[in-house]
């Protein structure tokens, strides 16, 4: 399973080079803990065009990523598009880019991926990639971008429910 990074799983700070600014969404490490328990890998699909506009240096972004992990546990896979929309690149979302060198860095093919976003842009590039999206809408989330997405859910958690497999309880003797 895939996430976005701000706004997804940390509440979205513009170009944050701060890792004592990285705060979880609420219900964050839940969701992953869960992921992890049920044998699940997880990785985080992010763009980052502040490092393409000098905003965030190399070293403070990977800063970022480790007080994300610090909070979050650790991630299999991280992906980053360091570019900015005017470069054109394949791995920018909504481009497939991230999506498909994450599912081949995990060994699984991207059918079997499912891409949680807080925006159009994620569930676009799940599409874009053969994968499956699910948008968890923010307040900056568009009406048109919730509109557009195939999967809604108000939360981290309700997301996590929606993919995992039920696994049937046994009752006690």
């Amino acid at each position: 399973m895939l996430f976005d990074r701000d706004g997804t799983l940390v509440h979205d700070v513009p170009y944050n080079s701060d890792p004592d600014r990285v705060a979880p969404v609420d219900g964050a490490r839940e969701a992953l803990d869960r992921l992890r328990a049920a044998g699940v890998p997880i990785g985080v699909v992010t763009n980052q065009s502040g490092v393409a506009k000098g905003l965030i240096a190399p070293e403070a972004l990977r800063a970022v990523n480790a007080r994300v992990e610090a909070l979050l546990g650790p991630f299999d896979v991280w992906e980053i598009c360091p570019h900015d929309d005017g470069d054109l690149c394949a791995c920018r979302k909504p481009a497939p880019g991230l999506v498909l060198s994450a599912a081949r860095r995990l060994g699984v093919s991207p059918v079997d991926c499912v891409v949680i976003g807080d925006i159009g842009r994620d569930v676009e590039a799940a599409r874009a990639a053969g994968a499956r999206g699910v948008l968890v809408p923010t307040p900056v989330t568009l009406p048109e971008e919730v509109a557009a997405a195939l999967e809604v859910v108000p939360d981290l958690a309700a997301a996590v429910d929606l993919v995992l497999p039920r696994i049937p309880l046994t009752a006690e003797p």
